[in-house]
């Protein structure tokens, strides 16, 4: 029986981010799967700046026509992007068009704190792009074997659709679509993968709800003011009607 993910490497320190664990076979091709995916969603993204938060090993905005793309990462030692917190991000308040989350939420011990980052750097009608493993997939089930709570990428929380969609609702976001990317256990065993390659096309037809990760798309909302008429201009308009004047009253001369 092949065994759930196996060691990546021999140094211990792979396990300690995500980023490192993608170099890995069983990360190489999930990382392949969620690319090809995202490349179908950013061409039709546009602006002046788009951030990828932090979470995948490599950049996401190839296919992109936002020529400025900045990479966050929040593992020191990272060769490429800027060192953050992705709960406290460097960037101007409503001043990007496009956030990409690759993983951001599962391995943060306050997702929510990153959510409102995103809703405060996104312009109105921004988008963000979230890339979140399924807890009801293979993959999910690996999470919850007791053998694998304490390395990546097993230890994080996985967070269901319906959740992730009513975060996104409470802070003022439309949902615009979603993919689900990879039907296969995550086995870390080449001819083994292989030969379950036809379970991408069997479950994008039959069981498109048990992939492995979820891909969604939101829009943030643009709030209408609605002017509100000071009361006591009201009044003043309401007397001027009701009032009677002097004009055109005609009195007795008493001459």
């Amino acid at each position: 029986m092949p065994e759930f993910n196996t060691d990546i490497s021999t140094n211990p320190d792979t396990e300690d981010n995500l980023p490192a664990w993608y170099s890995s076979y069983l990360g190489g091709l999930l990382a392949r799967a969620e690319h090809e995916a995202v490349d179908t969603l950013l061409p039709d993204l546009f602006g002046y700046h788009l951030v990828q938060l932090s979470g995948h090993g490599e950049s996401l905005c190839e296919n992109s026509r936002i020529s400025h793309c900045v990479v966050v990462n929040d593992v020191a030692g990272s060769e490429t992007g800027l060192l953050a917190d992705n709960a406290a991000l460097p960037f101007a308040s409503e001043s990007v068009d496009v956030v990409v989350m690759p993983h951001s939420l599962e391995f943060h011990p306050n997702p929510h704190a990153i959510l409102r980052e995103v809703d405060r750097i996104l312009i109105p009608e921004g988008h963000v792009v979230l890339i979140n493993f399924n807890p009801f997939s293979f993959w999910g089930l690996a999470r919850l074997l007791s053998g694998w709570r304490n390395k990546i990428p097993w230890r994080g929380q996985y967070y269901t659709r319906t959740r992730l969609r009513d975060w996104l609702s409470l802070l003022g976001f439309d949902y615009i679509s979603g993919q689900q990317v990879f039907f296969r256990p995550p086995v870390q065993h080449e001819k083994i993968m292989q030969k379950l390659e036809f379970m991408e096309r069997l479950g994008q037809r039959c069981m498109p709800l048990l992939a492995g990760v979820s891909i969604m798309l939101a829009r943030k909302r643009t709030s209408t003011l609605t002017p509100i008429r000071s009361p006591w201009r009201k009044n003043i308009r309401q007397q001027a009607l009701v009032e009677p004047t002097a004009r055109g009253i005609h009195y007795d001369d008493p001459r």
